[in-house]
């Protein structure tokens, strides 16, 4: 069965049951303060939250979803395989810039992956308080690693035995942490329904009650309930729940005793979106009067408003200054979400300032405006009224919050309250379709500014914006125009009907188009329906969706760089705010637009420059066949300092390779002088040490504030004789013809372009008949965290395995054998290094020796 919110009655040894015992375990063992589990979903490539345990989700719903291929902690490691472990937000931003500035507060997390022996499930990971380095952040590690360890396992087994495979596609299940102390909860809740007298009780009163959580059975009906509750007070608390569904509530709390004498509070109310009396659920909060009982009466004293949250959001206590403050009666307030109680406080603002006391030790301030009068409004106008200050003071089980009268000159002045009301009233759109009223969060542009700044080609640009902003404010569907002899040509798009947008391409800027008349203008348009646009321009095409469109204008610096469209799928309004930040947004994106298309530029020259100066083909020799392989980096411009070359030189051959640090134009040119510095010596047919002494001369008087690594070997063709030197670079290979393989003993100096009296002493070996000679750079053999001599062992096998080279129709090439050594590399997404190769194998001829 496939893992999902059906799971979710934490039936033994069904998915969802691990999930979420495993993210309790996982908090309790790190000492954290919220966690979850992402899994994998049917989406390739995207994982979603599965468990969110210790906060809110609707608070977090932008992280719900997570792309595999996102510079994100959790993508690190579920894509890699590897514990990511962050200890402070400095380490966070260092390393994960995106992530950290969608969450800018001081704390840690640790992300460890859930794998099992054939596939990768998800990620386990926990969010914790800040420390000063990764080392305060093992204990308890190796318990979070068993965890996942062993959850992949049970997963695992669930998919062996029949199961359904393990993906998430619904919500994340919300889960209260651990407690940090004991007893946890001195309160909980549960419903009744009169019309079919079913119970519901929540976990916490299970606790209370001494019921255990998988044992249903003694709470499901009203008269087990009160019989559980306080057998002797079972018709009091009857009558009042009948009373209550009647819509006429018995004056509260009401005072009962449990079996064994002790006092216990009820409340109840029956919800204000409830049915008419008589029919609907009843729900009651029951609480312990303990010591906490005391200190509620204590701050029901208080002139300031004060109510306490759970991890959730739910409210667990309000005192009667804060029912007043919020407009709404107590019994209205306890167990309600903090979002349906307090006015405003959807609102991204509020939002997240609210993350923030959620994950950080630090409180909170700030205002909103309070009902009048104590009621709640209803109507989409702004509240009226006096403002309220609000303060939210973190904890590890329960935040508490103070309200207070505020003035709100004295808020403005203080920057405290953003400007923020209930959304305005929306007219409907032209032709009666109805306007949907943007309640999408405000975007945070930094994050997007941020993923931007990684993006280095217009079709990464695009992909950013496809992946960060489109969700972010509900769209569908997207087309990037840019701007070349005065002409606008799709550069990417998305979501739009096959073919659609055929005719806009190449359109002049004389012609009147919104994605034209924007760009020219420099003026964003936003049409709230495709009527409204088909009324602004008559007769333009529209696609078979009612929704709204955004034109806006991409320009940089001033200069137009072209038009971005995003459309939606229903009619919907934009707030004034968010035309605001959407037009921020475009010029961010016109910015990396630009950046983009002069790298693009700048890359074309660069590898039309190391085409040039790369040899095209390699010198030939009857007894002796080559084969050179190069690719690029995948970081930076795609080109390097890498480069292969053979040279015939008096009676032999020389073959050569070299690696120039870095990367770009300037190492490319580099590279070319010094491979031409080479060339020039081995047609001299100068001895291998002189010819390194030269170039190493040549380097040092150039100055390019780089150095190179080089092998040099000149090869007898007829008698395989061959004379090694090397300068800081990789030792060759050699693959005999019975498949066994040696690394070349070559003692090598240092590398070229640092000490002019370096010395690079000499090394004869016998290339045999049908051995494989391989020289080659770091970038085949090296990896980021891994040890280069394990990258040599490594293609020393692959060079076994592949056999001797065979000529004739048929047999196995040198040029096949190359292509088998860098299959691996050539299809590797990350490749931080450009690679080259470069393969000889002697042939035997007519008399001579073998």
């Amino acid at each position: 069965m496939t893992a999902g919110a059906e799971d979710a009655d934490r039936t033994p040894g069904r998915p969802a049951a691990l999930l979420i015992d495993a993210s309790a375990e996982a908090i309790s063992a790190t000492g954290g303060h919220a966690g979850g589990i992402y899994l994998r979903s049917r989406s390739p490539g995207v994982l979603r939250l599965a468990v969110l345990a210790g906060l809110p989700g609707p608070l977090f719903r932008p992280w719900w979803r997570m792309h595999a291929d996102r510079p994100f902690p959790v993508s690190d490691a579920y894509r890699l395989g590897v514990r990511v472990l962050l200890p402070n937000a400095t380490e966070t931003m260092r390393r994960y810039p995106q992530f950290a500035a969608g969450l800018p507060f001081p704390f840690g997390s640790l992300h460890v992956p859930i794998t099992g022996a054939a596939h990768p499930f998800g990620v386990l990971t926990v969010l914790r308080p800040a420390v000063p380095d990764v080392a305060e952040m093992l204990d308890g590690l190796d318990v979070v690693e068993r965890l996942a360890r062993e959850l992949g396992a049970s997963l695992e087994r669930w998919e062996d035995g029949g199961g359904s495979p393990v993906v998430w596609e619904d919500e994340p299940l919300c889960v209260r942490p651990p407690a940090s102390r004991r007893p946890a909860q001195r309160a909980g809740s549960f419903a009744w329904d009169p019309a079919t007298g079913a119970v519901t009780v929540d976990e916490p009163l299970r606790t209370l009650l001494g019921v255990p959580r998988d044992g249903a059975g003694p709470v499901t009906t009203l008269d087990a309930l009160t019989a559980t509750l306080a057998p002797d007070d079972r018709h009091r608390i009857t009558a009042a729940l009948r009373q209550t569904a009647a819509g006429r509530p018995p004056p509260l709390p009401l005072h009962v005793r449990s079996a064994d004498g002790g006092l216990r509070l009820l409340e109840l109310w029956k919800p204000y979106t409830a049915a008419p009396p008589g029919a609907g659920p009843v729900r009651g909060v029951v609480r312990d009067p303990t010591a906490e009982a005391v200190a509620d009466a204590a701050a029901d004293l208080l002139p300031d408003g004060v109510f306490c949250v759970d991890r959730l959001g739910l409210i667990v206590y309000a005192n009667p200054r804060a029912a007043q403050l919020l407009g709404r009666p107590r019994a209205n307030l306890l167990g309600h979400s903090m979002w349906d109680a307090v006015p405003g406080l959807d609102q991204h603002a509020y939002e997240d300032r609210l993350r923030g006391v959620l994950l950080a030790p630090t409180p909170v301030h700030f205002h909103i405006r309070r009902p009048p009068d104590g009621s709640r409004r209803t109507a989409p106008q702004p509240y009226e009224g006096d403002w309220l200050a609000v303060s939210v003071h973190p904890g590890p089980d329960i935040l508490t919050c103070t309200l207070r009268p505020a003035n709100r000159v004295a808020d403005a002045s203080a920057s405290l309250a953003p400007e923020h009301g209930a959304p305005a009233a929306m007219p409907e759109a032209d032709g009666g379709t109805p306007v949907i009223a943007s309640t999408a969060p405000l975007y945070r542009p930094i994050v997007l500014a941020v993923a931007l700044t990684e993006a280095v080609t217009a079709r990464q640009v695009s992909a950013v914006v496809v992946r960060e902003l489109l969700p972010a404010f509900g769209g569908r569907r997207l087309a990037i125009y840019l701007l070349q002899d005065r002409h606008l040509h799709l550069a990417w798009e998305t979501g739009f009907p096959p073919g659609f947008l055929a005719p806009f391409e190449g359109v002049a800027l004389d012609a009147r188009l919104p994605g034209v008349e924007t760009l020219t203008s420099g003026r964003p348009l936003f049409f709230d329906s495709m009527q409204a646009l088909a009324a602004a321009y008559p007769g333009i095409p529209l696609d078979a969706t009612v929704g709204a469109r955004a034109f806006l204008p991409l320009i940089a610096s001033g200069r137009p760089v072209g038009s971005c469209i995003l459309g939606f799928d229903r009619a919907r309004s934009f707030s004034a705010e968010e035309r605001t930040v959407l037009t921020a947004l475009a010029g961010l994106i016109a910015h990396a637009m630009e950046k983009a298309r002069r790298y693009e530029t700048e890359t074309a020259l660069a590898r039309g420059l190391q085409r040039a100066l790369l040899p095209r083909r390699l010198s030939a020799h009857p007894l002796v066949e080559t084969a050179g392989r190069y690719l690029p980096g995948t970081e930076g411009m795609d080109v390097g300092g890498d480069w292969y070359d053979v040279v015939t030189t008096g009676d032999g051959m020389a073959l050569v390779i070299g690696d120039v640090q870095g990367h770009g134009v300037q190492a490319a040119a580099t590279m070319g002088q010094l491979r031409s510095a080479v060339r020039a010596f081995a047609l001299g047919d100068r001895p291998p040490g002189e010819v390194m002494s030269g170039t190493n001369h040549l380097l040092i008087d150039l100055d390019p504030g780089q150095f190179a690594s080089c092998c040099y070997i000149r090869l007898d063709p007829a008698t395989g004789q061959a004379c090694a030197v090397r300068a800081g670079h990789p030792p060759p290979l050699l693959r005999h013809p019975d498949g066994r393989t040696q690394v070349l003993d070559v003692p090598g100096g240092v590398v070229l372009g640092v000490d002019p009296q370096a010395q690079y002493p000499l090394t004869e070996f016998r290339l045999g008949p049908d051995a494989v000679l391989a020289l080659y750079t770091d970038g085949l053999v090296e990896r980021p965290g891994g040890d280069i001599d394990d990258g040599i062992t490594a293609l020393r096998v692959a060079l076994a395995d592949c056999g001797a080279p065979v000529p004739g129709p048929g047999g196995r090439s040198l040029a096949g054998i190359a292509d088998r050594l860098t299959v691996m590399a050539r299809h590797a997404v990350d490749r931080p290094d450009d690679i080259s190769l470069l393969l000889a194998v002697r042939r035997p001829g007519r008399g001579s020796p073998r």
